[in-house]
């Protein structure tokens, strides 16, 4: 019989038990068990999906005392730092949902931890499942675009606000920008190969969360709500980085990429109050070049599928863990993410161009 992979999810959430269910479909994982700090939670959790024989913790120290393959970080992302570190350097697989962490620091620390233990850290970033992301990617780097110069992403919810840790600063760290902005920074870089980015100039706002006429919680609301960034990256690139939580305005724009041999344009799927190719959801995709002198429009075929991208997220991390391969997704690579989002909110704070700098990681 096969040995399955144990794996504790820290945290009971929402978004942990969208990762329960996950892995409850695999016949090769058992969930060993639950870890919450708010007292009793972790069990009800356990009983309300009825994770067969998972113990339930309120620490989770006591978790990773057990034989655990791998755990899930599901937790507010003030705690994503000392959670992880703390699995990793119990020898433990680690899978955090996004952002990495609410600092560069925090960030930068958990991806030394995780290659001094030799262990996995993969951030939870389930749009890199898309086929249509994977299209866009493979055409960007196939060249057939030639020097991509220019790219511009991002996207906007007309009123999108959470709220909870998600406004406050010392818990989530970032508003926009890392919740939703996030997705789209992967997008970009990851199409692009990860350049370096080598300083950024940027404006946040949050004229709409701190209102008490858009948001219940507008007396605690202490992240952006808006903010757009014009990234420097290395190799002669520039990213022209926008994001909102609400606007009075019903789009941000497309995704684009211009290159020196043909152009590249994403627009979101469906309409409504969601806008900007952030998410995964690609309605459209189209290629701009010359034939001849002759202005050409191509579109290419995006694929209407059936992958839940979020169970491939997870399915991705086990199988790192069971064949002892690379993250799926590495925490070195998002920690660039993680970096432009640290020099934006640096340079939104003093209103100046910020450099942005990202240490060597040992090994």
């Amino acid at each position: 019989m096969e040995k399955k992979i144990k794996i504790g999810i820290i945290g009971s959430g929402g978004i942990a038990q969208a990762h329960a269910r996950a892995y409850m479909r695999m016949d090769d994982v058992e969930i060993v068990a639950v870890a919450d700090v708010i007292p009793g939670k972790a069990a009800e959790f356990v009983n309300r999906l009825g994770i067969t024989g998972a113990k339930a913790f309120d620490s989770h120290l006591e978790l990773l005392e057990l034989d655990v393959d791998g755990v899930s970080v599901c937790t507010p992302n003030v705690a994503h730092h000392r959670t992880s570190v703390d699995a990793l350097q119990a020898g433990k697989h680690v899978l955090v949902e996004k952002p990495l962490a609410v600092t560069l620091e925090q960030g930068v620390e958990m991806v030394e931890v995780g290659k001094k233990a030799g262990r996995i850290l993969s951030v939870g970033f389930q749009p890199r499942y898309d086929p249509n992301m994977q299209t866009v990617k493979n055409i960007v780097q196939s060249g057939e675009l030639g020097n991509v110069y220019y790219v511009q992403t991002g996207g906007g919810r007309r009123r999108g606000m959470p709220g909870g840790t998600f406004i406050n600063k010392e818990l989530a760290g970032a508003g926009a920008m890392a919740d939703i902005g996030c997705y789209s920074l992967d997008l970009a870089l990851n199409a692009l190969g990860y350049p370096k980015p080598l300083s950024v100039s940027a404006y946040t706002s949050n004229h709409f969360g701190t209102n008490p006429h858009y948001h219940a919680e507008a007396s605690k609301f202490e992240v952006e709500d808006f903010g757009v960034a014009l990234v420097r990256l290395e190799g002669g690139k520039v990213l022209n980085f926008k994001i909102s939580w609400a606007m009075h305005m019903d789009s941000l724009g497309p995704t684009l990429f211009l290159g020196t041999d043909a152009g590249l344009k994403l627009t979101p799927a469906g309409s409504g109050p969601w806008s900007g190719v952030w998410d995964g959801g690609i309605g459209s995709i189209t290629l701009f070049h010359d034939i001849q002198g002759h202005h050409t429009e191509s579109p290419i075929s995006v694929q209407q599928h059936n992958v839940d991208i979020f169970y491939e997220k997870v399915r991705a991390f086990v199988v790192a863990v069971k064949e002892g391969t690379e993250a799926p997704i590495p925490g070195e690579e998002i920690l660039i993410n993680q970096a432009i989002i640290d020099g934006i909110l640096r340079s939104s704070e003093i209103g100046k161009e910020v450099d942005i700098h990202i240490p060597k990681i040992g090994g």
